[in-house]
């Protein structure tokens, strides 16, 4: 997808235009620390987005290029998703918000529990 740089106030803007929503970071998450997958293993790490959502998700990272989408030429047809070289380079930064969120959680969560 071509992105026209004057609907974006800085960087980060851009950054999360095309990380942002419910579901591409986790999609992204799993392609990077699990590797290629097809559709139906990824459906089953995600068991709640309909199939519609993630074909839509999918399509917009691969449009942003962060995902390869490979077509095998067999029957019944073999589709696999992987991250390509941009896909791979958000990986430190989804580590850190992992790493962020678990101390957050352990931390901030955790204590309000107890109140």
């Amino acid at each position: 997808m071509k992105r026209n740089i004057d609907d974006f106030n800085c960087e980060k803007e851009l950054t999360l235009s095309i990380i942002g929503g419910k579901w591409k970071m986790i999609i992204i998450w799993y392609l990077g620390k699990e590797g290629t997958k097809r559709f139906s293993e990824l459906k089953a790490l995600l068991p709640n987005i309909t199939p519609k959502m993630m074909t839509n998700q999918l399509r917009e990272l691969e449009a942003d290029q962060i995902v390869h989408r490979e077509v095998y030429a067999v029957v019944p047809p073999k589709v696999e998703y992987s991250l390509t070289e941009n896909g791979v380079t958000l990986m430190p930064i989804l580590e850190s918000m992992y790493s962020w969120g678990k101390n957050y959680m352990d931390t901030v969560v955790d204590e309000e529990e107890i109140i």
